[in-house]
């Protein structure tokens, strides 16, 4: 089935949501996909000081004004959306990922592996690595950030059957995008990492970030891929049949030739 994906990779104003949902909604004004990833903590910026400032930012996934803006913006322009933001549910906030569909339906990713200074301010993420149904229903599998260093991230969503990984990301290390190449290619299945651009700087810290956010298809090949300073949305057609073959030569299945009998758990 011949599918639009896009990415959405821009600068975040620390701590300023209005700003940044009105940022978002500009980039993606009239862009015309059936999915679109955005970065991690999208709504928010990344760098905090405090606790109080990620409870200032945090917000319901299913009633916050993110997920509102994008339920509007899914039904207008008949697009899924993956964006990242800091989600308050009772006394616990989870640095997640919500993707928003055109039936107005939500689901939610909690980040698995936190990074860095994350473990000060978010609590671990408990949801799994889940299939979602996407437009079309297409299976997409939601990992965040971090998550990526962890082969058993996309290995456990391709497994469950995942056609497209989408990877809402802040990266500050070197190696990611490089290593999402390998990720493709040994679960072949697309994979959307969709980085933010700039620096955070908050009081006497700063942090900058990567860019280069790019669409992977199931052979690892770079489809589509952003700068380190672009703030734009780029679109590529995927054939989203072509996550489903997992044949390596005629003799060889990547999955169906797993020995999972020898590996450490």
């Amino acid at each position: 089935m011949k599918y639009r994906v896009g990415i959405c990779q821009f600068k975040p104003e620390l701590l300023d949501v209005r700003a940044n949902l009105d940022k978002m909604e500009q980039l993606l004004y009239n862009k015309k996909a059936d999915l679109i990833v955005l970065p991690e903590l999208a709504n928010s910026g990344y760098l905090f000081n405090s606790s109080d400032e990620v409870y200032s930012i945090a917000e319901n996934a299913f009633r916050g004004i993110t997920s509102q803006l994008f339920l509007n913006m899914a039904k207008q322009n008949n697009t899924s959306y993956v964006v990242g933001l800091a989600e308050k549910d009772e006394d616990k906030i989870f640095n997640s990922a919500i993707l928003v569909n055109p039936d107005q339906s939500i689901f939610v990713y909690r980040k698995t592996h936190l990074f860095l200074e994350e473990k000060l301010w978010f609590t671990p993420g408990n949801t799994g690595f889940n299939i979602f149904p996407a437009k079309k229903d297409v299976k997409l599998g939601i990992m965040i950030c971090f998550d990526w260093i962890f082969p058993e991230s996309a290995r456990t969503l391709s497994l469950k059957g995942a056609q497209i990984i989408a990877h809402p990301a802040n990266l500050v290390l070197p190696w990611c995008q490089q290593a999402m190449i390998t990720r493709s290619l040994e679960n072949r299945v697309f994979t959307l990492t969709c980085n933010r651009t700039g620096k955070d700087i908050n009081v006497d810290k700063q942090m900058s970030f990567t860019g280069m956010s790019q669409i992977l298809d199931p052979e690892g090949k770079i489809m589509a891929r952003l700068d380190q300073e672009e703030e734009k949305v780029i679109i590529a057609e995927i054939e989203t049949d072509n996550a489903l073959d997992k044949n390596i030569t005629p003799a060889n299945d990547l999955f169906k030739d797993r020995r999972s009998e020898f590996y450490q758990k």
